[in-house]
């Protein structure tokens, strides 16, 4: 299997990359770019949650126990004394760090469900709920940051089945086809449990109208496909780059044929308009 620093190295460089061009077409605001990115970027090392002594698996479940901690005060904060507060708080996050680490790693295995194309679907919808009702983005937002979760999921387990191949010694190692599997044939009771997560995760998570009709757009592919190469000549552009120092920027006129889900309506907040008086 790939370590650590290969799953989030290229991880970061394809969620990079996708993140390019969904600037160049124009397809989500700047100030959301990052917020996809992550998604992206977290979904690259995600599936190794199920290894016990991994960085993911520490990482997330600390970062649930924070949040459950912090919950536990929202909660409790007028009912009890600043001692019984911190007291409970305290409790909340070592139960889920500790308590619940260890109880979730004594129900998995590495290279389980948690290796799958099914599991993949599931974090995918997960995001597009959490970043919908949870983080308060637009529903174009939330399924292009499922759509960067469910690409840097799929490329852990392509780097986990590529290195389960030894290219110096041509032979295949015990552990191919364990990575990228459509589900856990070893459990099928885990395989069912996620199947039935799917679903409920599919049921809560936002429409997906707004997304399907902003990606299908012809316009954005042409225009993204105007953008790939230089048309000019290779560094050409570097010039205007001089020239925007020399005057300062110049405010750009949005593209008449911009796609739905693109900088005027995922998650920017319209123009003010004055008011008028009579």
């Amino acid at each position: 299997m790939a370590n650590f620093t290969t799953h989030i190295g290229v991880g970061t460089l394809v969620s990079g990359a996708l993140a390019t061009l969904t600037l160049a077409a124009d397809v989500v605001a700047p100030e959301n770019l990052i917020a996809v990115t992550v998604a992206g970027v977290l979904g690259s090392i995600l599936p190794d949650i199920d290894l016990k002594e991994s960085k993911p698996s520490r990482a997330l479940f600390s970062g649930l126990a924070a949040f459950f901690a912090f919950a536990t005060l929202f909660v409790f904060a007028e009912h009890l004394s600043i001692a019984e507060n911190w007291l409970l708080a305290l409790v909340a996050f070592l139960v889920v760090r500790y308590v619940a680490h260890s109880a979730f790693h004594r129900m998995s295995y590495h290279r389980g469900i948690y290796h799958s194309l099914i599991a993949a679907v599931f974090f995918a919808l997960l995001t597009a709920v959490i970043y919908k009702w949870v983080l308060g983005r637009h529903d174009g937002v939330a399924w292009l940051a499922a759509a960067f979760m469910l690409v840097g999921y799929l490329v852990h387990l392509t780097l986990d089945e590529i290195y389960s191949v030894d290219v110096m010694d041509t032979r295949i190692k015990k552990s191919f086809g364990t990575a990228l599997k459509p589900i856990d044939f070893k459990y099928p009771g885990h395989s069912a449990l996620m199947a039935t997560a799917v679903v409920v995760a599919f049921v809560v998570a936002p429409p997906t109208s707004t997304f399907v009709e902003g990606m299908s757009q012809r316009a954005l592919w042409t225009g993204l496909q105007q953008k790939m190469l230089p048309s000019k000549g290779w560094f050409w552009g570097l010039a205007d780059v001089n020239r925007y120092f020399d005057r300062g920027p110049v405010a750009e006129q949005a593209p008449p044929n911009a796609s739905p889900i693109s900088t005027g309506s995922v998650g920017a907040t319209p123009p003010s308009v004055p008011k008028t008086t009579k």
